[in-house]
């Protein structure tokens, strides 16, 4: 049965349990939360849990926002609170206020100190504070993102309000117990790429990614197959993305272009490295004289749509369905995903890709929720089982040291986010320990850009890599680490100077600066070329590790230019953002509780096949725990499975 969202019960409630000094003035429903506008904030201090009991009777997230009659001028509101915050923080705060949502964002270097100093700037001030971190290095984008949500803030807040409405309306269904869940794999089944499932109820419709896939061009089969189930964007309801990686993220605003107005779930990390890397995308696109499948226009307006939410929250995204996001180990701020629908009728855990080993960069991907009746998980490598990151590691050290000796440059084609973080962490810390000798690693690409995003959340890195970051040590500011700016410096490094490490994007050689360098270093035999993340079929980079050691390019004149390819080529396998054969096995043994209903997605079909039949065999031996019975399943484009149904 679905949720019965009765209205007239949550506001009784919550002027049942508000005191009247509060000094409610109305209740607005603004996306997942329910704002209540008060003229008396002192409330919250003399009873501190109150929010807290009433979001846990009504099941609701709450927020407390100031009627404008009780706000300060702006001036005295400035003068307030920099004679409240500690001097060491005073002095490099900065203010901006948000009229349209009553609240003043202070960015400070650590803002978990001010907790208590933020109750005091509601009270004394009527401001709601929102406190955002001011990362150790500056990032372009978080910077526009901000800046874009407070210039927008009207049209944000017209939106939240007609989402919230939508959100928290009565259920269709209140009068009768009709319901199903039915699942439609519209992309990643059977392959890696283009990640993109259906998931419909009796209510809504609800997105689980959407991307592109990075080995197909711009062709029919690089998109999810919305297009052959007679469904459009506007018929959807949300859009979950797990993560910023293009073949999850990557035609989202291809959706927006085409009518779709709803909300984008994300997590923080995940709106800002999504938002970096459609860009990068757009201008990759129109440098090569493709023409995109969306602008930057739509890459804006999902913006403005994006409603960013934190693990271990739940929050209503539709009248029937509840979000919860959990740490996916994969990327910064990757998710899973996990949906709670109806009022305990079915619960499906998507994982979107996930890494379930802990590495320098993340904490390994949780695996404990609520409730689990279907687990949607990714395959990538079900049928590899990779080396230990400790003897990657040494791998990749070794083979850096080997071209050093002999006088070569090392080329190392990275995956903006997470990969080129990683790699950077093990270059330093081999330098550190004299590993390797001092020489210089060129950095190249947005990685420098993404790098500074990660510092912006280092909750959601490692605890080492947290606690250096909290302590004002930066790993990503290693002496050796150098950026480069502009094209022109490449043929210089490349062709003159001493042995040095060049990490560049992109991962697969699909294009980027990653390319140009390796037409400069592939025919000198000193060199090396180290793969260190999935080489997808058909890019560039999964032929040159096949084997493939002539290269065509066609020139910006127009002239083919046919590259050698002399350099040694290596691929380190150990590195990788997912889960091997043995994690996947794993993870099935953890999870709890246990899954009826297993979907493997996102691999290709050997390593999907493979999977199943490890599953399979070890399930029968009892060494999975799964419950008897347990259906795996391997989807089909275009498969639709009705995982419940009650009518």
């Amino acid at each position: 049965m679905s949720f019965k969202i009765d209205l007239a019960y949550i506001r009784n409630t919550i002027f049942k349990m508000i005191p009247p000094e509060a000094g409610v003035t109305r209740l607005e429903f603004e996306g997942p939360e329910i704002a209540i506008y008060v003229r008396n904030p002192r409330f919250l201090i003399e009873q501190g849990g109150i929010v807290g009991q009433l979001a846990k009777a009504i099941k609701k997230r709450i927020v407390i926002r100031t009627d404008p009659s009780v706000r300060r001028s702006k001036e005295e509101t400035i003068e307030f609170i920099m004679s409240v915050l500690p001097p060491d923080v005073r002095k490099d705060a900065e203010i901006v206020f948000d009229d349209v949502l009553g609240e003043v964002v202070i960015k400070v270097k650590n803002p978990q100190r001010l907790g208590e100093i933020a109750k005091k700037i509601l009270v004394e001030t009527g401001w709601r504070p929102r406190l955002v971190r001011a990362p150790p290095m500056k990032s372009r984008i978080y910077e526009e993102i901000m800046a874009g949500y407070l210039a927008e803030s009207e049209y944000r807040l017209k939106f939240l309000r007609e989402l919230g409405e939508s959100i928290h309306r009565d259920v269709l269904l209140a009068k009768n117990s009709n319901n199903y869940v039915r699942v439609t794999f519209l992309g990643a089944a059977q392959e890696v790429g283009r990640s993109a499932i259906l998931v419909e109820t009796a209510e809504s419709r609800i997105l689980l990614d959407f991307g592109l896939n990075p080995g197909r061009a711009l062709n029919p089969n690089a998109f999810p197959r919305l297009d052959l189930i007679n469904i459009e964007p506007e018929d959807i309801d949300a859009v979950i993305v797990t993560h910023a990686h293009l073949d999850h993220c990557g035609l989202v605003p291809y959706l927006f272009k085409y009518g779709y107005r709803g909300p984008v779930y994300a997590t923080e990390a995940t709106r800002d490295l999504m938002v970096l890397l459609l860009k990068d995308f757009l201008e990759i696109a129109e440098r090569e004289g493709h023409d995109p499948p969306f602008t930057m226009k739509d890459v804006e307006k999902m913006l403005l749509h994006t409603i960013a939410l934190k693990y271990n929250v739940v929050t209503d995204i539709a009248p029937d369905i509840r979000l919860t996001f959990y740490n996916a180990g994969h990327i910064l701020g990757s998710a899973i995903v996990h949906l709670h629908i109806g009022n305990g009728f079915y619960n499906i855990v998507y994982t979107g890709d996930f890494k379930f080993a802990r590495t320098r960069l993340l904490e390994r991907a949780d695996y404990s929720f609520p409730r689990v009746d279907a687990l949607i998980m990714e395959s990538t490598y079900g049928a590899t089982t990779q080396p230990s990151r400790e003897e990657a590691e040494k791998q990749l050290i070794s083979i850096i040291k080997r071209t050093i000796e002999r006088g070569g440059k090392v080329l190392i084609p990275t995956l903006s986010v997470g990969r080129a973080q990683e790699i950077m962490l093990v270059i330093a810390n081999a330098i550190n320990n004299r590993e390797l000798p001092e020489v210089t690693v060129y950095i190249e690409g947005m990685i420098h850009e993404v790098t500074a995003i990660h510092t912006a959340y280092p909750e959601l890195l490692s605890k080492p890599l947290r606690q250096a970051l909290y302590s004002g040590e930066n790993p990503f500011e290693h002496k050796c680490f150098h950026r480069v700016e502009g094209k022109e410096p490449r043929t210089e490094i490349v062709e003159t100077g001493e042995p040095c490490i060049i990490i560049a994007t992109s991962g697969m050689l699909t294009g980027g600066p990653a390319v140009e360098y390796f037409k400069l270093m592939a025919p000198n035999p000193k060199n090396s070329l180290i793969f260190v993340s999935y080489q997808v079929e058909g890019t560039l980079g999964r032929k040159i590790k096949d084997g493939l050691r002539e290269v065509t390019f066609v020139g910006s004149n127009g002239k083919i230019q046919v590259i050698k390819v002399n350099m040694e080529v290596y691929s380190v396998e150990g590195f990788s953002g997912h889960s091997d054969k043995n994690q996947l096995l794993d993870y099935l043994r953890m999870i709890t509780p246990k899954p009826s209903k297993i979907f493997l997605v996102h691999g290709e079909p050997n390593a999907i096949n493979s999977l199943k039949n490890s599953i399979m065999s070890l399930s029968r031996r009892g060494k999975l725990g799964l419950r008897p019975g347990t259906e795996i399943i391997v989807p089909k484009i275009l498969d639709s499975h009705t995982l419940a149904f009650n009518l």
